[in-house]
């Protein structure tokens, strides 16, 4: 069996590559500072970011210290954060989790997974892992729902509570390990309202100033990068709109990824979580920098997990996207391509590492209604009882609209994703960018085959728009990340129409 496993080629060579990138981009007199190409400035200015935002406060007003002079609603942000989840890669490494629950001091562990993954390899292979420790006792929780409502994240919070577990170990797609993430939270704030940390203004937005107990996550998709972000999605059922919750403290402590779990996705469910992958990677790549976000944070607890692109997440994000484009037609059109598939869960991580720092933006921010409010459509290839519209299917189907419209705030860096894509931009002119880039992934999307061509293939018409709209705009949290979109009501509700009129054919 291992025989036939290929393992990732070239690791020491691929490892010096992306050094040399991380120096090229940082240079060494300072890995965080240094990065003479970032964000809406031509290859020509080669000033470092940190000196233009000292010129930028300088020059000004405002003062460039981290204690406010000024209401500090007002003021940009000054700095960013990293924090993702320890990560372990490997085929076969599902087999070491007993022993880390064991390291930990664990002694009972709540396995949260779905009816489906529970009959599958992976699910075999933790059951083994665990059996073989002890001292530790475990009960499997298999009752999750795909793409999860508060009602079944409710649930699964009670079915958590008089259990009492240690820790949490998450066997499955983004919807297993997003619910795990939340019976973890509520176990730890058991006198919570459900609504006291969702996503502001649909609900309270509290912040996480408690410990979590341990989670590990192992994915069985390769698409949300769930394993290492501080974010659980979900809908919420009364406002037919999907939302969620977002802190940093909420990631997991351990994400074990092990391309061995992926290789059962059925095609349909490759290609859906890659294109999540795909607009992870595009939309952290272009969303605002992170100083030019607003509030600064008055205590850093409250700096928000999605902060604006940085220097870090970018490489992240723009290796992914690389790789996506690479290796998901592979991966969906060859089930025997082990390195397709390894290479596409490895995406899925980096992505996620990119995404959970800098944050999405519009593609997601607009998925939530088409999802929520979907009529009645049951994409081909997933085996569910009721209509779903896989989140990857309802984030792309607005890409080649969103960053056509969005390429006016920084042309040189849509560009740099068109010729991720395979695109000869050395003659396009920086006026272009946006529809070169739209182009590019129609084109890919009609290459990778089964994809809806438009919210119409999707069941939805003209007069949907204004409820998907309405659905849009309490999605602040990614919202605000998006460039060139306007800030006052009105007119970004005219824009989100535009943007979601445009997407019913491509």
């Amino acid at each position: 069996m291992s025989g036939a496993i290929r393992a990732l080629p070239n690791r020491a060579t691929k490892a010096a590559s992306l050094l040399r990138t991380i120096q090229y981009t940082h240079p060494p007199n300072c890995p965080c500072h240094s990065n003479p190409g970032h964000h809406h400035h031509t290859q020509h200015q080669q000033r470092t970011q940190v000196t233009r935002f000292a010129d930028r406060v300088q020059n000004g007003s405002k003062r460039g210290y981290a204690t406010p002079s000024q209401d500090p609603s007002k003021l940009k942000e000054y700095a960013f954060e990293m924090a993702a989840s320890s990560i372990r890669f490997g085929p076969g490494v599902t087999r070491e989790v007993g022993m880390d629950l064991s390291n930990m001091g664990v002694r009972k562990v709540a396995v949260v997974t779905d009816k489906t993954v529970d009959q599958l390899q992976a699910m075999r292979a933790v059951r083994e892992a665990l059996d073989s420790q002890p001292g530790i006792e475990y009960k499997v929780f298999n009752q999750v729902k795909i793409e999860p409502k508060d009602y079944s994240i409710k649930e699964a919070i009670a079915w958590t509570l008089p259990y009492n577990p240690d820790a949490f170990l998450a066997v499955g797609g983004g919807s297993v390990i997003d619910t795990a993430k939340l019976m973890n939270l509520y176990s730890s704030y058991p006198e919570a309202d459900f609504m006291d940390f969702v996503n502001a203004p649909l609900g309270l937005g509290r912040p996480i100033d408690r410990k979590l107990k341990p989670l590990i996550a192992i994915p069985t998709t390769a698409g949300t990068g769930s394993e290492t972000t501080g974010t659980a999605i979900f809908d919420l059922a009364s406002r037919k709109a999907k939302t969620g919750i977002a802190h940093r403290n909420l990631k997991p402590t351990l994400g074990i990824c092990d391309p061995l779990n992926t290789a059962t996705m059925p095609s349909a469910v490759k290609a859906a979580s890659g294109l999540d992958v795909l607009c992870h990677s595009l939309e952290s790549w272009t969303a605002i920098p992170y100083y030019e976000r607003t509030p600064r944070p008055t205590n850093p607890i409250l700096r928000p997990a999605y902060q604006g692109s940085n220097p870090i997440s970018d490489i992240f994000s723009l290796s992914a996207l690389r790789s996506t484009v690479k290796y998901l037609p592979r991966a969906v059109r060859d089930p025997e391509d082990t390195e397709a598939q390894s290479e596409m869960l490895l995406a899925a991580t980096l992505a996620g590492v990119g995404f959970g720092n800098a944050g999405v933006h519009l593609c997601h921010g607009m998925s939530y209604p088409i999802s929520g409010q979907n009529k009645g459509y049951k994409h081909a290839g997933y085996d569910v009882s009721d209509p779903i519209i896989p989140h990857g299917v309802s984030v792309a189907v607005t890409a080649p609209a969103v960053f056509k419209f969005t390429a006016a705030s920084n042309p040189d860096r849509h560009l740099q994703a068109a010729e991720a894509f395979g695109v000869d931009v050395s003659n396009v002119k920086r006026e272009s960018a946006g529809e070169v880039l739209g182009e590019a992934i129609k084109k890919f999307l009609e290459e990778l085959g089964d994809q809806p061509r438009g919210l119409g293939e999707l069941g939805f018409e003209r007069k949907d728009i204004e409820g998907l709209v309405e659905g849009t705009i309490p999605q602040a949290r990614v919202l605000v990340l998006a460039p060139g979109l306007a800030k006052e009501l009105e007119q970004e509700r005219e824009e989100l129409g535009q943007l979601f009129e445009e997407s019913l054919k491509h």
